[in-house]
């Protein structure tokens, strides 16, 4: 009995402790274990142990190495032959995949090799998939919080036999969005790369015709990547033109020099970029990293390359991205192509003969307006294939789309012999486009993947949305009193106003108005006093009456800061708000008539007499409170409403008919 007291509080200590233990393995770096034999090398490593996500496939390592002489491996333990000898410093970039714990954290190890050998021959990864001089890839997604390597590639193609020499452009950060995506925490150079200013890639440039790029895209890349071809430009002030325009759109750049890259040599910058956790918090968004190349030979393209990364919450090699998730209602139509992306790679020990991609699609969008803009494994359409011919199929319904790849071979991650991610990896890109009637809602969809019979993988979901937009309108209207009034409101005026509100919003939307009141000439009557004297010219006069009129003109100006209105349908809106009003300036004339008997009882003889006029400014603060029903095209065009108002100070209502036009 006394042991289990004893035990009790150890165990409870246990219990509070294993927590704090799991925290500490989840911030365990990876731990490099070199193997080396003169100048080669095998590599291996030791990671925390993975903890898979409920309901997701098998968690996984993918492993990016950078062996410290300008190259680099995807394999899980490489084996790497150095040229020379000396200390290299190693580092491995192990992403968790399916993995509800941190990224295990990278730590420099240095090696020393003591051999050298010129017969070293490695099989270097392939790298260029297009027909470009410069491509850029990703060793994982960009995820808040942590760090990535961009891996940028240049290259001399086999076309140019002598050797080339010119200046590589970085831009990021683009300000389409409010917070910075990524921080240029290190650039690893290793052949000779220098950096350089604006000033001095201009100063390289020649005085002499140039290629620039115009516009096309390709899809390229680990992830998602975009290029352009070459259109001819004028001279070294089309270049400076060009570079200004591609630098609009970003906030950072940086600038590198290379030389006497020679024919069919390929060479690699490792950009080490932080990914800021104040980034954007969509984690749908798809975010954009542009290089140029821009040789020194005029004969030669400049040449761009577009990166698109997509913004996640976890590492899922599977994933659907919608190109444009921010799109301008008042220029969307039926004709708007809404271009997805569903991208799937194979993650097992063996090759997938047959994957079958099933999307979602939210009502708004028509699946029959479905077009397949491209695809990898690019294939032929199974209706025109032959027996066994490598094909893909689209099974269409109303709130779905099916693409099956048939015939494929797509290796597995896990396969033996496999180290280019890029194989195990495809996508479908494809266009869709809106319903006619279209609201302005936000719109959702999502994919599962099989491979082969295996169970389904979930991708996450793309949400696209509509920016609110701006829409002005003007307001022409008469406003009267509908019962008594205060001596100083005027009965009724014209009043011309403006508005500002969101664009075609769909139902609840604040609206701000501001009108400007100028009245007709209004005459009042005062008063009458009975009898009395007056002279006039000498001559005394018995005052038969006296009538007191004031003559006033106000110009005034309201404003409405609080107005909440909701769209119950497309013709008809109700809202409430809040106005606030003064007088800008009150003209006050008063006026005297005045009646006396003639001399010898020739009857009543008008005399009139004036005072002022007097002007006050920005006096006469009031409020009010009202409430308003419309009719009519209240979305945006013609309507027309009604307004009731409760005025404070003096106290009144007023009732206000308008038309309205919203554009």
């Amino acid at each position: 009995m006394r042991r289990t007291r004893l035990l009790m509080p150890v165990m409870s200590i246990l219990l509070y402790a294993l927590p704090v233990v799991a925290q500490i393995n989840d911030t365990l770096p990876a731990v490099v274990e070199p193997q080396i034999e003169d100048n080669r090398v095998k590599f291996t490593s030791q990671l925390r142990a993975l903890r898979g996500v409920a309901g997701a496939p098998a968690p996984f390592y993918t492993y990016f190495w950078e062996f410290g002489d300008g190259t680099y491996s995807f394999e899980k333990e490489p084996v790497h032959v150095y040229r020379d000898t000396g200390d290299y410093p190693i580092r491995l970039y192990a992403t968790n995949n399916y993995d509800d714990g941190k990224k295990p954290p990278t730590r420099l190890k240095k090696i020393k090799v003591g051999k050298k050998s010129m017969l070293a021959a490695n099989t270097a990864p392939p790298f260029f998939k297009g027909a470009g001089s410069l491509e850029m890839i990703t060793n994982q997604l960009a995820k808040p919080g942590e760090d990535m390597v961009l891996l940028l590639g240049y290259r001399n193609k086999e076309a140019h036999a002598r050797p080339v020499s010119g200046s590589v452009m970085l831009l990021y950060n683009e300000k389409q969005f409010a917070q910075n995506s990524f921080d240029l925490a290190e650039a690893r150079m290793y052949h000779e790369e220098r950096s350089i200013g604006l000033d001095s890639l201009l100063a390289y440039a020649p005085a002499e015709a140039w290629r620039t790029p115009e516009e096309g895209s390709r899809a390229k890349g680990l992830f998602v990547a975009g290029g352009q071809q070459a259109a001819i430009a004028d001279a070294r002030p089309q270049l400076r033109q060009l570079l200004k325009q591609q630098m609009e759109g970003f906030r950072k750049h940086h600038i590198w020099r290379i030389d006497q890259v020679e024919q069919g040599q390929q060479q690699f910058m490792f950009l080490q970029l932080n990914t800021l956790p104040e980034m954007i918090k969509d984690t749908n968004a798809v975010v954009t990293i542009t290089g140029l190349f821009i040789p020194d030979d005029p004969s030669q393209d400049v040449e761009q390359y577009n990166l698109e990364l997509q913004i996640v919450a976890s590492h899922d090699p599977n994933r659907l991205m919608l190109k444009n998730r921010r799109l301008n209602y008042r220029f969307t139509g039926r004709n708007r192509a809404n271009i997805y992306k569903v991208q799937f790679q194979n993650t097992g020990k063996g090759p997938a003969k047959k994957v079958a991609v099933t999307v979602t699609i939210p009502g708004m969008l028509n699946t029959g307006t479905v077009e397949l803009v491209d695809m990898k494994p690019a294939c032929v359409w199974c209706d025109s294939a032959y027996a066994n011919q490598s094909c893909i199929d689209t099974i269409l319904t109303k709130d779905s789309i099916q693409f099956v790849f048939r015939n494929i071979y797509l290796p597995g991650t896990q396969q033996e012999g496999i180290n280019d991610p890029d194989s195990t990896m495809g996508y479908i890109r494809y266009k869709l486009r809106f319903n006619k009637g279209m609201k302005k809602l936000p719109f959702t969809s999502s994919a599962s993947i099989v491979f082969d019979k295996n169970e389904p993988i979930y991708t996450n979901r793309s949400v696209g949305r509509f920016k609110r937009g701006l829409s002005p309108g003007v307001v022409l209207g008469y406003n009267f009193l509908p019962g008594s009034k205060p001596s100083d409101i005027l009965p009724q005026n014209y009043v011309l106003g403006f508005t500002l509100s969101e664009y075609k919003a769909y139902r609840k939307y604040f609206q701000w108005e501001l009108y400007l009141q100028k009245s007709r000439s209004y005459e009042s009557f005062e008063g009458r006093r009975t009898g009395g004297d007056t002279v006039i010219n000498g001559a005394g006069y018995k005052v038969e009456y006296r009538d007191a009129y004031l003559k006033q003109k106000v110009l005034a100006l309201e404003a409405i800061p609080v107005f909440l209105r909701y769209n119950i349908n497309s013709f008809l809106v109700a809202g409430a708000g809040a106005l606030v009003g003064v007088e800008v300036e009150r003209s006050t004339e008063a006026r005297v008539e005045t009646y006396v008997q003639r001399p010898n009882g020739q009857g009543l003889q008008q005399l009139t007499g004036t005072r002022g006029p007097q002007t006050e400014s920005f006096t006469n603060w009031r409020g009010a409170l009202f409430a308003d029903l419309q009719i009519g095209l209240v979305r945006a065009g013609p309507a027309a409403g009604i307004r009731f108002l409760q005025y404070s100070n003096p106290s009144h209502q007023r009732l206000f008919l308008y038309a309205s036009w919203k554009l």
